[in-house]
């Protein structure tokens, strides 16, 4: 025979034997079967965070924190939080640079910088007019050189400039830094290319190839100064990768590299070491580098390094003292900052 219970009227909400009605809760309960469920409990101490120092103590009455700069084109956005060390035993320090050391000194035959080369890869151009990009570089700089000039070992004088991962700026940083600070009236700087693996530096600037760092290291009997290469750009100077090697993190690692390093700023208190080097996460001599420096530059590319990506490559670096983020290729400014347009220029 055919049903004849009564239809429930659309929109109708069910009761319950009570005749009461159900909440949406409980209807889903009856259905689904969902008796005796709880949420997963909450821990009431979680992890620590990567690379930052946990004063547990602290948790019972936090200091308020300064709100973030809004990120810009290129800027200098915090000091990155001092990072645990990588490994568990201590590193000694390296020795602070003799003052009083006589003064190693460049060939002075200059090779010209091909200014075709610069504008294509959109780096500064030295005799250009002033531009954003320039105004944002002039305050990288300015945080990086007032760093420099307060430390009395002249460790901050090397500055190490890295990404956590490939294509995120970190050679268009490098050498746009060297080029800004190479405008400084009382400073000069050498441009290092520590990507031993993948070099770039002398066909970005069309400089010519020759020995470098990884020979200085190799054989001791080159002199590195003998390598760099002064260019027709005041106050800027090139030291290439030298000869492609698979020791090269074994070259970094060793106590050569305190002498040929010691040698690129021998006697000449205003002369700054700008280390472009491979991501921290794709390649170990970052992390050796980081051991022979005062200052670490770590570029993030807005809209695509990750923060965990970034966390790994601050304890990679951890050994450097002072590290600092930049965040590159953020187009977005919310006070509608436009360097460059003052002088005349808009771009």
């Amino acid at each position: 025979m055919t049903e004849h219970s009564k239809i429930p009227v659309p929109g109708a909400e069910p009761a319950d034997a009570k005749g009461e009605k159900k909440s949406l809760f409980e209807r889903a309960e009856g259905m689904f079967g969902l008796e005796g469920y709880s949420p997963a409990p909450v821990p009431l101490d979680l992890a620590p965070p990567v690379n930052r120092p946990v004063d547990r103590s602290a948790r019972r009455a936090p200091a308020p924190q300064p709100e973030s700069a809004p990120p810009q084109v290129v800027e200098v956005v915090v000091p990155a939080v001092q990072a645990a060390p990588a490994v568990a035993a201590p590193v000694a320090p390296p020795a602070p640079v003799a003052p009083d050391a006589p003064r190693i000194d460049f060939s002075a035959r200059e090779h010209p910088v091909d200014r075709a080369l610069l504008e294509r890869h959109g780096l500064i151009d030295p005799e250009g007019p002033v531009t954003a990009l320039l105004e944002e570089f002039r305050i990288v700089k300015r945080s990086l050189l007032k760093s420099a000039r307060a430390d009395a070992t002249g460790m901050a004088r090397r500055v190490l400039v890295c990404s956590p991962l490939p294509n995120e700026g970190k050679t268009f940083c490098a050498t746009n830094l060297a080029l800004a600070m190479a405008a400084e009236r009382d400073c000069e700087v050498v441009l290092v290319d520590a990507d031993v693996a993948k070099p770039s530096l002398l066909s970005l600037l069309g400089l010519p190839k020759g020995p470098g760092l990884m020979d200085a290291l190799a054989n001791p009997s080159i002199q590195v100064e003998d390598c760099v290469i002064a260019t027709d750009i005041p106050g800027l100077y090139v030291l290439p990768a030298g000869h492609q090697t698979n020791a090269d993190s074994e070259y970094l690692a060793s106590e050569r590299t305190v002498e040929v390093l010691a040698r690129l700023m021998q006697g000449a208190p205003e002369r700054m070491v700008v280390f472009d080097s491979p991501p921290a996460l794709a390649a170990s001599p970052a992390a050796d580098l980081a051991h022979h420096v005062g200052q670490a530059l770590v570029v993030t590319r807005a809209d695509k390094t990750g923060q965990s990506a970034l966390e790994d490559a601050l304890t990679l670096l951890s050994n450097c003292p002072d590290i600092k983020l930049l965040l590159n290729d953020a187009h977005f400014s919310p006070s509608g900052r436009r360097f460059g347009a003052y002088y005349g220029y808009g771009g």
